[in-house]
């Protein structure tokens, strides 16, 4: 699914943020990416979403080296990530329904089958009777569950996750991680930013992507049962 090989990483004339990054992540895993502060986790993130190629070194994601594919043939692999990002990035003129709807829209699916999943997404999140109303006039919390919603309702190949349940309670904040541990299960690979270490005992099944001083190492845990319910078929 992924695969780097000493990536490095630098804006503009500045220092490398990332240095020889070697890692590879196998279809259908579930990692959390964790470090210090400065590690260099979002610029990561940014090259696995592709908003940044690599300054050197080789990418691969979905058998592609990412370096030799030119602006369209980046757009299209887009449409096989989801991303879930830090400061939200929601459209504040549409409705939190026409926000998650959005990729759907863009992928050209059928109105009648968009609604049912969105609305259907809409209750499991919590935010059903919040439909028509603008992200701003929503609380932080709600807005980035709109922001997870977006990010899932493609069922996509790659989640990208950044600090998803920073401004969430415990309880919603766990629906949130079940619902990404579904969709692994279900056969997407799954990356998260996270600093929450109990987040990351409760869901101690799944590795760690671990950044230090702009490298990279891969940890990965003994799989056990931590999970106290499954979650059937949300779509």
């Amino acid at each position: 699914m992924i695969k780097f090989e000493h990536v490095g990483l630098r804006y503009g004339v500045g220092p490398e943020i990332l240095t020889d990054v070697n890692f590879t992540l196998e279809p259908g895993t579930f990692h959390f990416l964790s470090g210090p502060s400065g590690a260099g986790k979002t610029s990561l993130l940014s090259l696995l979403y592709l908003g940044r190629k690599p300054t050197r070194g080789l990418m691969k994601m979905f058998g592609e080296d990412i370096g030799q594919l030119n602006r369209h043939e980046l757009k299209l692999m887009r449409q096989r990530i989801g991303v879930v990002f830090q400061d939200f990035r929601l459209l504040n003129h549409m409705s939190a329904f026409d926000n998650i709807a959005l990729p759907l829209r863009i992928m050209g699916q059928e109105e009648k089958e968009i609604r049912e999943n969105v609305e259907e997404l809409m209750e499991w999140v919590g935010l059903g009777e919040h439909q028509h109303m603008l992200p701003n006039t929503l609380s932080g919390g709600q807005q980035q569950r709109i922001a997870v919603a977006r990010a899932v309702i493609t069922r996509p190949k790659l989640l990208l996750a950044d600090e998803p349940t920073g401004n969430l309670d415990d309880e919603i904040g766990l629906r949130l991680m079940n619902l990404f541990d579904q969709l692994n299960r279900m056969g997407t690979t799954v990356v998260i930013a996270s600093h929450n270490t109990m987040l990351m005992e409760k869901f101690g099944q799944h590795s760690k992507l671990i950044l230090d001083k702009g490298q990279a190492r891969l940890e990965k845990s003994e799989p056990k049962s931590t999970l106290k319910q499954r979650i059937g078929d949300m779509f």
